[in-house]
């Protein structure tokens, strides 16, 4: 078996979306925070890589954009909420 760069950062990123959600189910991360947000959105890239310099699969491609893009909106949302709270918007 002879794995490329992008088999690798398919299966690095799989490993970081679940660990983070096998995280959040033991409570040692939080749904909202930053850790978790960002293990998901680096989870993706790496997923994303794998479809594009791989076999590619518009449907697993399009779950990833859309794990990007919700975890984005999610660490965006949550620096406002921050900015507000020490009130600096």
């Amino acid at each position: 078996m002879n794995l490329f760069w992008y088999d690798w950062a398919g299966y690095i990123g799989v490993a970081l979306v679940l660990l983070a959600f096998f995280l959040l189910q033991e409570r040692k991360l939080q749904g909202n925070g930053l850790i978790y947000q960002l293990m998901n959105i680096l989870g993706a890239i790496g997923v994303m890589l794998s479809l594009c310099f791989g076999n590619f699969n518009l449907a697993a491609f399009i779950m990833q954009v859309a794990w990007l893009l919700i975890g984005s909106y999610g660490i965006v949302r949550d620096v406002k909420r921050r900015r507000q709270a020490r009130g600096l918007s």
